[in-house]
């Protein structure tokens, strides 16, 4: 796979990235249901054989228990990848999910992963969620002394507009922005992906394939038997009126898939990745066998033809 320089850093990563938000398990307000821990080190142990050189990760994914996945599965693991956390979302005894920017309360969350993770030293450490918004400041100044210090290497933000990212870079640059980008969620092309470009941020798109429902592999009916603790079940995404516009999406990119030999969830992550601003996506897997159907899209090339065809698609479902 061909490697792409993370913005200011001295990291090159791969296109495409193994996301661990699922396979943090149950138990946790944003779950995706209960998780086999050996399907998740097993998918893991796949994406880095196929060439994957970056894990994306976050405290909070399982309340912990993705980062003790994630350094179990690269237990005597020779080449080991870039790994990528984040912070800001924490916890109480009751398993109640709050927000801090506090430079103390940072500085315990990074000493948590770094236990967790079995690591001296963090690749890229990001702000979760710029929250609360006015401890944006106080939150990326102890990011940067950390760095400083040697516990992380680079820096990064997730979820920020850009008079957010400006209010950082007045403190100190930043390395990279993981937005929400998709098919179905293209926000951020107006004006955030525009500024990371020009200010030579990196961007890391997560749920391109829209959390599954431009896998082809998602139904209403499946999407109706999804476990109780499963956070789709009350996302706008999959429920009416958009459900029945994204899976007629999906049947755009079956078709489109099928003259190249592809999945619908190759092209879903193609097309984000035909953005030049896009550095590498992430894709999540929670059991071995599923990479396989979507690894392709780090080399597969949308023809000009068919963006416009997909472009021509929002319009229509726009008007």
């Amino acid at each position: 796979m061909q490697l792409k320089r993370l913005g200011n850093s001295d990291l090159s990563i791969t296109p495409i990235g193994f996301g661990a938000w699922a396979i943090g398990g149950s138990g946790w307000e944003f779950a995706w249901g209960s998780q086999d821990d050996t399907d998740s080190i097993a998918a893991i142990r796949e994406a880095l054989d196929a060439g994957i050189n970056w894990i994306d990760t976050a405290a909070v994914y399982g309340l912990g228990h993705s980062e003790e996945v994630v350094a179990r599965a690269l237990e005597g693991v020779r080449s080991r990848p870039y790994i990528f956390t984040k912070c800001s979302m924490v916890w109480n005894e009751h398993n109640e999910i709050g927000h801090s920017l506090k430079a103390d309360s940072i500085r315990r969350e990074c000493e948590a992963s770094l236990r967790r993770l079995r690591t001296d030293t963090i690749d890229l450490y990001q702000i979760h969620w710029p929250d609360p918004v006015e401890d944006i400041e106080e939150g990326w100044a102890t990011l940067a002394a950390l760095r400083k210090e040697g516990k992380i290497r680079h820096i990064g933000v997730s979820n920020f507009d850009v008079e957010q990212m400006k209010r950082a870079q007045a403190i100190a640059p930043i390395t990279s922005l993981q937005p929400r980008y998709s098919l179905i969620h293209r926000e951020v092309e107006k004006e955030i992906l525009p500024f990371a470009s020009r200010e030579n941020i990196a961007v890391i798109a997560y749920s391109p394939m829209a959390s599954g429902l431009l896998t082809g592999a998602m139904t209403a009916e499946r999407i109706a038997g999804l476990p109780a603790d499963d956070w789709r079940r009350h996302h706008a995404d999959f429920r009416e009126p958009q459900l029945s516009r994204n899976l007629k999406m999906v049947r755009l990119l079956r078709a489109i898939g099928r003259l190249h030999g592809r999945t619908p969830a190759e092209v879903a992550v193609a097309w984000v990745l035909s953005n030049p601003t896009v550095t590498g996506a992430i894709v999540g897997a929670r059991r071995p066998g599923q990479l396989p159907g979507v690894i392709g899209a780090a080399e597969f090339r949308l023809s000009p033809r068919e963006l416009v065809e997909i472009q021509t698609f929002f319009a229509k479902a726009a008007a």
